[in-house]
């Protein structure tokens, strides 16, 4: 059986970000991830301010910077009496006053090279977990991998397991830790369109009333997200796609003659949206962090962000028991509660603010009631923004930066 002492699970932002983190401090850690490489349609390429602050700690600024990118500067939504601003990350402090849109995968190779120059780091790939092992006593002692080339199953074991692997954590399940879940009012409709150099750039939002859509992007292309009611796939389905088409162009008329590269439902993919969190992120011998802890809604686009914060401040607590030495079970189990306390406000105040949102804002606008979506101004809340433009510096900061931005730990930086 395979040992180490941090055993990973999980290869996306936090998971990657967690591993390096570690090997920097010298810790033993082998990250799983189940896929082969990191080349899939990912839904999430924003590396937000606190992120990029972060990655210059660690000296990979220069490096990320080096990569394909979009960079968003302030955000605006579109009513039907016209555009409104709504964020202005130009207000923000520090060295990065935008959001950078970087291919994930980009990001993820980025973060697996520096991770790989650390002798105590290893990255297995086409590795799923399929359980977790558990010693006499009960304490989770490592994973149950099944290697998806040849379907061969074999054993990691650690003196910790983090579960990384998102929303629909393997790890998570097989805990058994208790979650509370909130209601959502919407799902979102994922697909591609293409970009022309005369269309608006960054991150476009257009409501009216009965539809929301969000459009983010790519720089060759638009990532567009169509908001409807949540379980109400079914029935968009049942109609033609030139119904979306049609409801696209009539919300966002310059995108003409492009909606056409949507021939079929098979070019749109369901995000079912989630909002949840354990009551408890761990368990004798386990921490669980990022979505695999607190599944976010899309609201904000703040899910990566928070994951990366988690992963942070596990590598700050988990790192100052596991440098010292052979520690005790009961000194890590101490170090997971303390990633909890240290995690658990900022996750509550950002579900918080989602759900906000959700009830004042997207139920409202999917059920067709929302003041000022089709009205001559647009609602009180948004004109003081124009009004007083200094505050679209406040929206700016809670997505871009987060309500406790994590720092790396002196060892980790270069």
């Amino acid at each position: 059986m395979a040992a180490t002492q941090v055993c990973v699970v999980g290869g996306g932002p936090a998971g990657m970000v967690l591993g390096t983190l570690l090997a920097r401090g010298g810790v033993r850690v082998t990250v799983l991830e189940k896929h082969t490489d990191f080349l899939r349609d990912f839904r999430g390429d924003t590396v937000h301010a606190s992120t990029l602050t972060l990655l210059d700690e660690l000296g990979l600024g220069e490096e990320l910077a080096r990569l394909p990118q979009r960079r968003v500067e302030t955000a605006e939504v579109v009513l039907d009496s016209g555009p409104v601003r709504v964020g202005d990350l130009r207000r923000l402090p520090g060295r990065h006053r935008h959001i950078a849109l970087v291919p994930q995968w980009d990001f993820l190779e980025l973060l697996a090279s520096a991770a790989a120059r650390e002798p105590t780091f290893s990255l297995r790939r086409d590795a799923e977990v399929v359980g977790v092992r558990r010693d006499g006593g009960g304490r989770v002692c490592g994973v149950v991998v099944r290697d998806r080339t040849d379907g061969a199953t074999s054993e990691v074991g650690a003196d910790l397991v983090v579960a990384c692997d998102g929303r629909g954590s393997t790890v998570r399940a097989a805990a058994g830790l208790p979650t509370r879940t909130f209601g959502v009012p919407m799902d979102v409709e994922w697909f591609r369109l293409p970009r022309a150099d005369s269309d608006p750039s960054g991150l476009v939002g257009r409501i009216s009333s009965g539809r929301m859509v969000v459009m983010i992007d790519r720089g060759g292309y638009w990532q567009c997200g169509f908001l409807v009611r949540h379980g109400g796939d079914e029935e968009l389905r049942r109609q033609p796609v030139d119904h979306l088409r049609a409801e696209l162009e009539r919300l966002l008329p310059w995108l003409r003659g492009r909606t056409a590269d949507l021939a079929g439902w098979d070019d749109v993919s369901l995000l079912a949206v989630r909002l949840d969190r354990l009551r408890r992120w761990h368990a004798p011998g386990l921490l669980v962090i990022g979505d695999a802890a607190h599944a976010m809604s899309p609201v904000g686009g703040v899910g990566i962000n928070l994951a990366i914060q988690d992963a942070t401040a596990a590598a700050r607590h988990l790192g100052e028991v596991l440098r010292a030495g052979d520690p005790a079970p009961e000194a890590l189990d101490a170090a997971c509660r303390r990633v909890q306390r240290r995690r658990w406000l900022p996750t509550v105040l950002v579900q918080a603010g989602q759900r906000l949102a959700h009830r004042r804002i997207i139920r409202r606008v999917l059920g067709g009631d929302a003041p000022g979506a089709s009205a001559t101004r647009p609602p009180r809340a948004l004109q003081v923004l124009q009004r007083l433009p200094w505050l679209q510096g406040v929206p700016a900061r809670l997505v871009a930066i987060g309500p406790l931005p994590e720092h790396a730990p002196p060892w980790a930086r270069r």
